[in-house]
């Protein structure tokens, strides 16, 4: 039987700033059945902008609802399921310029989407280097997630934060205070 695929999508131009938080900040957020996953004793938290592209849902892509921008922030847990732990990100707030998918996923998964008017931009540097430039309007006023990138590409090297980020292969949401929604994220190359 062919596995089923609610959502396939692209993700490209991805920009993540990731920083140490306090760890009792995220407890509220932590959903049951899930521990905080530390790195190196340290609770991360990222914050990420992307472009959806090719956008498909249910096999079908959506019209005016293919190629769009999201801006996220997250931290990582882990989940015992009898036998192994499995490691993934929990989401505390997920920006879409299209109210559809906000909806969405806020009734059928309770998820924690909010539409925005959003805009991109990425720029190529005749240095080797690329910008990336992710804005959201809120209150009146434009916010920015951004970076400024090498086009070298570098090995993830095992034991660091990179590989720690990446390595976290499930999405985990609080459905209530007993229940907790798990879903499989796949990065395929």
């Amino acid at each position: 039987m062919a596995k089923s695929e609610f959502l396939k999508a692209q993700w490209k131009n991805l920009v993540m700033l990731n920083y140490e938080v306090d760890a009792a900040i995220l407890k509220p957020y932590i959903p049951a059945g899930t521990v905080l996953d530390l790195w190196e004793g340290k609770a991360l938290v990222s914050m990420v902008g992307f472009m959806f592209l090719d956008t498909q849902v249910l096999g079908i892509k959506w019209p005016w609802h293919v190629n769009f921008e999201e801006v996220n922030l997250r931290f990582y847990v882990r989940y015992y399921n009898g036998t192994e732990w499995k490691r993934g990100a929990v989401f505390i707030s997920e920006i879409v310029p299209k109210s559809m998918i906000a909806l969405i996923a806020n009734n059928l998964y309770k998820e924690h989407y909010r539409a925005l008017p959003m805009r991109s931009s990425i720029i190529a540097g005749a240095d080797n280097h690329t910008q990336f430039l992710y804005e959201w309007k809120l209150n009146g006023r434009w916010n920015k997630l951004g970076a400024t990138a090498s086009n070298e590409l570098v090995d993830i090297k095992p034991g660091s934060p990179e590989e720690f980020i990446l390595e976290h292969y499930w999405g985990y949401n609080g459905l209530n205070a007993t229940k907790t929604m798990e879903y499989q994220v796949e990065h395929i190359s």
